[in-house]
Order: C-alpha cells, then structure tokens, then sequence
C-alpha cells in the first residue's frame, strides 16, 4: 500500500529550509559562528548538519551514494564539534539546502530507494524505511531550525 502523508514531506523540507536560509542570509559569518557561552555549537554547525544528516538518513541508510562527500559528513554529522567554518563553506551549503531537497524529490519518485537498513534513532523511533526516514528527516530538521531560531537571539544580542 503507498504511503498516504496530510502534507508533502518534500514540500514541507523545502520550506523548513528556507526558513533557514532565510535566518543564514541575515547574519554575519562571525554570528553564524559564534558558540554562545555554555553551549558546543553554533547556527553554521546546526545549518551543516542538516544538509548532512538528510544525506545520511535517506541516502546511506538506503544503501545509495550520497550526494555530499565525506569532507561535509566528517565537519556536520552527529557527534561532531563545531567549529570556525569559512565563507566559501558557507557558500557551498547555501547551494546544496535546496538543490538536494530537489534532487531526493526526484530519485523517490523515480524510485531509487529500493534498499534500506532498518535504523534506530536516537529520538527513540525505528525508520523501517524510506517513508519513515523523509517523515522523520523532516522532524529533525524543524528541531534544529528552533536551534537555530534560539542561537540567533543569542548572537545578535
């Protein structure tokens, strides 16, 4: 049986992404990043890995090659540390956010997501699939778009 979702789960990432290009385009690349005292990450750090970790959760999970390299998963994934990030990483983000959000349109519907490794999330729900994966990719990315939404009032302060 296909899967039946309220919204478009492509729709709804474009649009989560947006909202934080929209956050990106209006601050400094000091802002963008600054740790505030007594936190370990930053807006860059929380922009990257939301790139990286829709990658990771339908791509590798799925057995397919991701459309990132792995210069980008070692500076964004989880358990990484942020860092001082520069303008032209800055730039190359700011071209994947919604290009890549196209392009994974584009493979499921031509069904390219055949395989997928069943995979617990640290959120407490199993992805059982691709279905699963986009509707939980979408989850994780409005959690750290409020990240990024709270950092903000932090660095402009």
């Amino acid at each position: 049986m296909p899967y039946i979702w309220a919204m478009n789960v492509f729709d709804l990432q474009k649009q989560t992404r947006n909202n934080i290009l929209q956050i990106v385009e209006h601050l400094t690349l000091e802002q963008l990043n600054k740790i505030p005292s007594g936190l370990n990450n930053n807006i860059f750090w929380n922009f990257g890995h939301v790139v990286v970790a829709q990658q990771l959760l339908n791509y590798r999970i799925s057995n397919l090659p991701m459309k990132v390299g792995d210069d980008l998963v070692e500076l964004f994934r989880k358990g990484s540390s942020a860092s001082t990030y520069d303008q032209a990483l800055l730039d190359k983000l700011k071209g994947l956010t919604l290009s890549l959000t196209e392009e994974t349109k584009k493979d499921y519907d031509n069904g390219v997501f055949v395989e997928f490794t069943t995979y617990p999330t640290s959120y407490g729900i199993t992805l059982e699939n691709i279905e699963d994966a986009l509707a939980f990719n979408n989850a994780h990315e409005a959690l750290h778009l409020g990240y990024i939404m709270a950092l903000r009032r932090m660095v402009t302060n």
